[in-house]
């Protein structure tokens, strides 16, 4: 099953964001949903144990989440709300074998909602992205400092 694509074309310059620790993930959520400006969803991709979840986490922080921000690894989607009442999603591919799983638990809505979306291990679906998804590819440097470079 393939999907259609009829999402308009938006794009943002590419920009790296240095986090040397821990300390320094509320600047970097800051930073990115700057840079990122209206958009709301995001792709995470990074090897095992990059941060991806931990970046999240930040974000959601940042955005006010009330809830717990954990890894939906098992449970695929958690949502999160906000101070405001808003809902923040956070969805974790790495045990979808196929992409037709997928439609099983609504992606279409998740994609295409005024909520923020935050999308872990989304290699399998790349082709069902809207087009102004955020990309953010996280790598690790000698001295273990994140590197997340934003398309």
């Amino acid at each position: 099953m393939r999907a259609l694509n009829l999402f308009k074309h938006q794009f943002i310059s590419p920009v790296n964001i240095f986090i040397k620790d821990k300390r320094h993930l509320s600047v970097a959520a800051k930073q990115l949903l700057k840079h990122s400006g209206d958009k709301k969803i995001f792709a995470f991709y990074g090897s095992l144990g990059a941060g991806k979840t931990t970046i999240i986490k930040a974000i959601c922080k940042y955005l006010g989440a009330v809830d717990i921000v954990s890894s939906p690894t098992f449970t695929l989607v958690n949502e999160y709300k906000t101070s405001a009442g808003d809902s923040l999603f956070h969805i974790d591919f790495y045990r979808i074998k196929k992409q037709e799983e997928v439609y099983d638990f609504g992606i279409e809505e998740y994609l295409t909602g005024d909520s923020y979306c935050f999308m872990e291990w989304p290699e399998l679906i790349e082709e069902l992205l809207p087009p102004e998804t955020v990309s953010v590819r996280i790598s690790v440097d000698a001295r273990e400092q994140r590197i997340l470079s934003i398309t």
